[in-house]
């Protein structure tokens, strides 16, 4: 995984610096609904990554956020691309969106993940069984044994509440654990990964932007509910001393 490591840390970099640039000739366009748009950037980040994993690893399938999926040789893993995770804000000038990367077996287990903060200059990195990186230094989970008086990151489902969110929110409020809803699915969940966040939960899981924090975030300490999500199904990443109080509210009010 060394080469397809530095690959893919190159390619954050050059995506982190491609996403700063000034966005004032960017198109803005509606997708699926008003609340899934595309910018510009999205399309040219995605184009020229894909060209690149392409020339160097000709024999792996791609599916990407917007280009969709390009399949690879029988039985090899595949690239998972989201360009840019968060392009609302993005596209409304708030500095928290990034770039998310990640190789998955043939059955989408995880093998690499990288994701790139633009604004702070961060990039989060794991390979399977070798930790977890932030700019190349080892992170781990939180050392918290409770989620009262510390920090829960979720997203919406695009522009909506995910069933059990609004009941999960209001026993956090109960435990006086502070919920905040950031906007980039991969960059909250990493925060569970440096320390950050206590826990960290989406309603539906996608592998293009929420697989390669899930193994950052793992690959860190932190334990993930359930292992590995079928798509489109709800994901929580928690640091381990709080696991067990996380899984028996996640149980009461998400999985029912």
């Amino acid at each position: 995984m060394d080469r397809e490591l530095t690959v893919a840390t190159e390619l954050a970099e050059w995506a982190s610096q491609r996403i700063r640039r000034p966005r004032d000739t960017d198109e803005v366009r509606e997708k699926a609904t008003p609340a899934d748009i595309v910018t510009d950037t999205d399309e040219a980040v995605e184009s020229y990554v894909r060209e690149v994993l392409r020339r160097e690893f000709p024999e792996y399938g791609i599916e990407g956020e917007e280009y969709g999926v390009h399949e690879g040789a029988a039985g090899a893993p595949h690239w998972v691309i989201d360009p840019v995770d968060g392009t609302t804000n993005y596209a409304h000038g708030i500095g928290w969106c990034s770039f998310s990367l990640g190789l998955a077996t043939p059955e989408g287990k995880p093998l690499l993940g990288v994701v790139a903060d633009p604004w702070r200059g961060e990039i989060f990195s794991a390979v399977k069984g070798g930790g977890a990186h932030l700019n190349g230094r080892p992170i781990q989970a939180a050392a918290h044994s409770s989620l009262t008086g510390h920090t829960f990151l979720t997203e919406w489902a695009a522009h909506a509440h995910w069933p059990g969110m609004d009941d999960l929110l209001r026993e956090l409020a109960a435990r006086h654990c502070t919920v905040r809803v950031m906007g980039s699915t991969a960059l909250s969940l990493v925060q569970v990964a440096a320390g950050r966040a206590t826990a960290a939960a989406i309603g539906e899981f996608h592998p293009v932007d929420a697989l390669p924090p899930l193994l950052i975030a793992t690959e860190a300490g932190a334990v993930a509910i359930p292992e590995l999500p079928p798509y489109d199904t709800p994901l929580l990443l928690v640091a381990p001393g709080v696991a067990e109080e996380a899984t028996a509210l996640w149980q009461k009010t998400v999985v029912r």
